[in-house]
């Protein structure tokens, strides 16, 4: 049965002349899973948002959104667990909606105490709000929201900020839900490859419009190489595309395992076979042609560890030796003995999980926070000896993990201008966000605030540049991007120390990375050697071809590899 329907569905915001939606229809039945996707700026968080009718955005309406039952309640998840929870304690957050709603004391009680139970939250229930990491936070705030009862449940991209082990936690409650009591769910997300698998089906948004729709299976396959749906389907599917297989459809990790010894069995590798888009004699379209040619980069990319220059390793850009901080005299230590050295002309990516002490170590290493005991030096000289605003004088800059507080104007361009304007910009960067200069930084979506305020800092023309989750929100196609100018800034000199989650995006630009754990660093190397030897922080590449044939950190890389018949190449 039809529990949602929406015909003719298109929304336009004040003072834009074009649609962000446009004739969208589709209809959802009671109890299925469903994953919205598309390109950053597609209208994914635009669509979910005009469902729930209390967070629709003001503009111009037209079409129609109607649900089975004028009693049908929606739920909604945002992207940032800290905009949702309002309240100071965690027992209070599970009884806010319920308090809305007028419940009576005994049913909130009850509610309450269910939900800690089934989401595994008890713990929590009377901790401070402000205590928990963010995949705690994220699961309290879906807690509240299953609190209030909703037969529709909506969820845009909830594990954008979750480090892999919080993010996959989080994804098996929602799959749960759905299994156990039937709830519709509706997702809005760029990470796919645990998701998809999930779902019974898919709508594809593409500037506005409904490109595809149907069972994951059908529109999968529909999805050419190099589009960009292609790249945010999961990696077994893009490997047995980029192999040239056709036949089946691989999702998980292990039907991607399954694939592979597959592959290798019947001697698909290194035979000279047209099937395969690495082989020369394949049908070399555009699009083959432009998978072929990052797939034959892979080796040269995995020697970037060793690229830099012996003279820079001992002159680095920052070096934090036994690094102790709290946050205030009576809680605990969040950075431990915390030591960390970035080389000039490097890119260093940290992982870690949230509350690990990640973002606080980056805000130290900036001098936003000032350690009680250790020492932080930038580029051989310690902070504290930096006068006058020095540090960040053509010297250090930082992109932070929310970055509207980046954004002072009304538009664009006076971001931009405030700076120094496009000109001191790359034309590789200033082209990306000339697009969208007149409209104001509110009124993009999180991938383009993302572009912006990385354009933004960068303007200030620095040495070493720190960011902290700088690929929230974009899509796969953004982050190729996005990694491709890091690493040609790179060549220009410019350090980058980078904090995320993605460990995909870690694996296709960093040189080295490390994982923060419990306020230090448990393990730092370089990256294809950091994949191969974890077993939770690590990219599907890995876990895909850990002991069944030579790994690579990249799909690319393990595409190279199973072309040699599972041999890796002398350059990795």
């Amino acid at each position: 049965m039809e529990i949602l329907s929406v015909k003719d569905l298109t929304f336009t915001y004040p003072g834009d002349d074009k649609p962000v939606i446009k004739n969208v229809s589709f209809d959802i039945r009671e109890g299925e899973m469903i994953v919205v996707c598309g390109k950053t700026g597609s209208g994914k968080s635009t669509l979910l948002r005009l469902i729930k009718e209390e967070l629709r955005p003001y503009g111009e309406f037209s079409g129609s959104i109607e649900f089975s039952d004028p009693s049908v309640k929606t739920g909604f998840v945002m992207q940032n667990p800290n905009e949702q929870a309002v309240t100071d304690k965690v027992w209070h957050e599970l009884v806010f909606g319920m308090e809305n709603y007028g419940l009576k004391q005994d049913v909130m009680a009850l509610r309450a105490a269910e939900m800690s139970a089934y989401f595994g939250i008890e713990e929590l229930y009377e901790k401070n709000v402000n205590e928990l990491s963010g995949g705690q936070l994220q699961m309290l705030n879906l807690a509240s929201v299953m609190a209030c009862d909703p037969d529709i449940l909506i969820l845009d991209e909830p594990t954008a900020q979750l480090d892999p082990v919080a993010a996959s936690m989080f994804l098996s409650a929602i799959e749960k839900l759905n299994k156990d009591f039937a709830l519709t769910v509706i997702i809005a997300e760029h990470r796919l490859d645990d998701l998809l698998p999930m779902c019974d089906r898919m709508i594809v948004l593409d500037d506005g419009a409904v490109a595809a729709e149907g069972k994951v299976a059908d529109v999968i396959a529909g999805a050419a190489a190099c589009s960009g749906l292609f790249e945010t389907l999961p990696a077994p599917y893009r490997l047995s595309r980029m192999l040239g297989e056709n036949s089946d459809c691989p999702l998980t990790i292990r039907e991607g395992r399954e694939f592979i010894r597959g592959y290798l069995k019947n001697g698909n590798a290194d035979t000279g076979s047209n099937k395969g888009i690495l082989h020369k004699s394949a049908t070399n379209t555009d699009d083959e042609k432009n998978i072929k040619d990052r797939i034959e980069k892979s080796a040269d990319e995995n020697k970037r560890g060793d690229e830099t220059n012996q003279n820079d390793r001992k002159n680095p850009a920052l070096e934090m030796k036994q690094v102790f901080f709290r946050y205030d005299r009576y809680s605990p230590d969040v950075l431990k003995g915390f030591d960390l050295t970035v080389n000039k002309g490097e890119i260093f990516c940290l992982l870690g999980g949230n509350g690990s002490g990640k973002t606080t170590a980056l805000n130290v290493a900036a001098g936003l926070l000032k350690p009680y005991s250790g020492s932080v030096r930038v580029f051989s000289t310690k902070i504290k000896d930096y006068k006058n605003q020095g540090l960040y004088n053509k010297c250090l800059a930082m992109m932070p993990q929310d970055v509207q507080t980046l954004f002072l104007y009304d538009s664009v361009q006076k971001e931009i201008d405030s700076m120094g304007g496009f000109d001191l910009l790359p034309s590789n960067v200033a082209e990306w966000i000339r697009p969208f200069a007149d409209k104001h930084p509110y009124d993009l979506s999180g991938g383009e605030q993302q572009m912006v305020a990385f354009a933004k800092t960068l303007a200030a023309q620095p040495k070493l540049f720190l960011m902290d989750e700088p690929t929230r929100g974009m899509d796969a196609e953004c982050k190729i991007r996005f990694a491709s100018v890091i690493k040609e800034l790179k060549k220009e000199g410019i350090t980058f120390l980078i904090v995320t989650h993605d460990v995909e995006f870690a694996a296709v630009c960093a040189d080295r990375c490390g994982l923060c754990f419990n306020g230090k660093i448990a393990a730092l190397t370089g990256t294809e050697e950091f994949f191969a030897d974890n077993r939770l922080y690590t990219t599907a590449a890995c876990r895909m071809s850990r002991g069944v044939c030579g790994g690579a950190a990249t799909i690319e890389g393990l595409a190279a590899v199973l072309d040699t018949g599972g041999r890796r190449f002398d350059s990795f």
